[in-house]
């Protein structure tokens, strides 16, 4: 018996080895385990402290922004935009995508809900959103009247975007620093994105006086949250599948060069934002999981296989 149940799952596993990938990993070393958690980076509760609101009302909101009355905005899983009163009252917005019932409940939906990213407001009172699937967006936050500034379709330097996720907006300039997270991999197979540790992603500024894109920096794995320094002398850059953050230069000698400012974290950033003390607060979503299989691309795609033949 023993023999036959070796023999049929023998068999299965030849067969996943043999189906088609939809990955194309490459070999990639890693710069070592991730950092003991200890001293600064010890485990700790403190968020566990915090008060969780809307329960069942606000689904994967991502990102937030606030106006000046104490007003919070963000844009949630089913392609929705909020508005959160210092009342902790709730206010629907408008929605990215097409309103269906069905929005939220699956990601097989959000190319047609949209799903809302990156989110700030401009010197004028509008919101600024990344959608992930659709394109860069103005949104009047009175009356849910929205603009397409620049469409996923249309892209920059002939290369659509498929996976818009930060957003950052210069109070000097007005210009617009956002994030494409890959040309290949929409936000719904992110998985396949950070698996397949590619260099697709890229940085770019959107210039509202023109309404032109320019492409920032290219050849980036998997760009996430942006920020302005205070001086807006640079921004930083979560590169999310490398666990690193990067320094991209905006003015002085140094200006239109990058530098690693962070490397080996001991999870994947996610958004960056500048706190009141002028330092940063990076989210980190999950610890690595990439170190082992990182230099084996036929790990990757024999296990990307069995996820999709199960």
């Amino acid at each position: 018996m023993s023999g036959r149940w070796f023999a049929a799952l023998l068999a299965v596993v030849v067969g996943v080895y043999l189906l088609p990938s939809p990955i194309d990993p490459r070999p990639h070393t890693l710069k070592g385990p991730p950092p003991a958690l200890e001293g600064p980076l010890a485990v700790n509760t403190r968020l566990q402290r915090g008060r969780r609101l809307f329960t069942g009302k606000l689904h994967g909101p991502e990102s937030f922004t606030a106006d000046d009355e104490g007003n919070v905005y963000t844009g949630t899983v089913d392609g929705k935009l909020w508005r959160i009163g210092p009342d902790d009252s709730l206010t629907f917005i408008t929605h990215t995508g097409q309103n269906l019932p069905e929005c939220g409940s699956s990601t097989d939906y959000e190319p047609v809900c949209g799903r809302p990213h990156g989110i700030r407001l401009d010197h004028r009172g509008q919101l600024i959103v990344a959608d992930s699937y659709f394109g860069l967006y103005s949104v009047d936050p009175q009356t849910g009247e929205k603009t397409l500034l620049v469409g996923s379709s249309e892209g920059a330097d002939g290369v659509p975007f498929a996976f818009l996720n930060g957003l950052e907006i210069s109070s000097q300039t007005g210009v617009i620093y956002f994030t494409d997270s890959s040309s290949r991999w929409g936000r719904r197979h992110v998985r396949l994105e950070v698996l397949e540790l590619n260099s697709l992603g890229r940085l770019l500024s959107y210039h509202p006086q023109t309404g032109s894109v320019t492409v920032l920096l290219d050849s980036l794995y998997m760009p996430n949250g942006v920020a302005l320094s205070p001086d807006e002398s640079f921004l930083l850059l979560a590169e999310t599948s490398l666990a690193r953050i990067l320094r991209y230069w905006l003015k002085g000698p140094k200006a239109g060069t990058k530098e690693v400012v962070l490397d080996n974290m001991i999870g994947y950033p996610d958004n960056i934002r500048l706190s009141d003390h002028g330092t940063f607060l990076v989210g980190i979503t999950t610890p690595p999981f990439l170190d082992l299989t990182a230099p084996y691309p036929a790990v990757k795609r024999f296990l990307v296989k069995m996820k999709l033949s199960g």
